[in-house]
């Protein structure tokens, strides 16, 4: 149970929304397999990814249900705008990806837009109890890309 009266159990349609948006290059990858699609290939980091799988479905449940009651209305804030901008960064890293760019700056983009655009939603919203998840996510996320791609 949440101790923090701030929050409410509920459902945030947007976080359902963001999570949707982040998740449309991934369905199509799925479906349609890139040129030099080297992100098929066996992980090594087996163990950190487990970690990185719980987190990101505690993500998705704490951005989805947990509401703090002081939160505004979503609006366009600078937290907003942050988040579409990381998210128009990831979809610009995943059509690099698609036309055969498979380097560093490819691979960190997304490795870290993805996360940076979840960490700056729940920030927008209030809801510090999702960024628990987010930050563990975003670092094993970023090891599996680091270790498995880039090192």
């Amino acid at each position: 149970m949440i101790k923090n009266k701030k929050y409410k159990i509920g459902f945030d349609i947007w976080g359902l929304i963001i999570f949707i948006v982040i998740m449309i290059p991934n369905f199509i990858w799925f479906a349609v397999p890139a040129p030099n699609d080297i992100l098929r290939g066996e992980s090594i980091t087996k163990t950190v990814d487990v970690i990185a799988s719980i987190c990101q479905v505690l993500m998705v449940m704490s951005l989805c249900i947990f509401i703090n009651q002081e939160r505004k209305k979503i609006s366009i804030t600078r937290f907003i705008i942050t988040t579409i901008i990381c998210c128009v960064l990831y979809f610009l890293c995943w059509v690099f990806y698609y036309v055969g760019v498979t380097n560093a700056i490819v691979i960190l983009g997304l490795t870290i837009f993805p996360c940076l655009t979840f960490l700056f939603f729940a920030i927008d919203r209030k809801n510090m109890l999702a960024v628990i998840p987010i930050s563990i996510f975003m670092v094993c996320h970023l090891i599996y890309g680091m270790v498995n791609y880039i090192i």
